[in-house]
């Protein structure tokens, strides 16, 4: 099991992580629906200050790429919800997580919790993970804008999906 995977046996949420990421989880968990297991996050607002402050933040320009792609995510319905997880804007519906986005030196990514399960015709999707997947968006680089934006909006049908059938 890798360190961020985690499973649920037997009602309680287990993972091999060590300590501190255990307490990073304290607010995270894992609901299941019918066979489905949702990364579920508490406390999701539908504008959240501390998002706002993320991508504000000077010194941080890739912080600034990955705005519009986070501005799709909250575009995709009035059930939407965000707030900051792991330091990094993530967004819900409900408390049930589908989308995020984050910034590192050389690129920014956008993230799918369920990105393994999405389709992605264009090929834009990396990861190894059981569950996550991310596009990375360079400077420079060309980017099927419209491919990922189809992604994000699919992950976010997707995660509606899963909340109705598990009602």
């Amino acid at each position: 099991m890798m360190a961020c995977d985690f499973e649920v046996k037997n009602g309680a949420l287990s993972t091999a992580a060590p300590a501190p990421l255990l307490t990073d989880m304290a607010m995270a968990g894992a609901r299941i629906f019918g066979m489905e297991q949702l990364f579920t996050l508490s406390g999701g607002l539908r504008r959240d200050p501390a998002i706002e402050a993320w991508f504000a933040a000077p010194d941080h320009e890739l912080r600034r790429m990955a705005r519009p792609w986070f501005e799709a995510m909250r575009a995709c319905g009035d059930d939407v919800r965000e707030l900051v997880h792991d330091r990094y804007p993530v967004a819900l519906v409900g408390d049930a997580a589908f989308g995020y986005v984050n910034a590192f030196t050389a690129h920014a990514n956008v993230g799918f919790f369920r990105g393994a399960e999405l389709a992605d015709p264009a090929g834009l999707l990396e990861g190894t993970g059981h569950r996550m997947r991310h596009v990375k968006v360079r400077w420079g680089e060309p980017l099927n804008e419209a491919a990922l934006h189809d992604l994000i909006v699919t992950a976010y049908r997707d995660i509606r999906r899963r909340l109705a059938e598990g009602d």
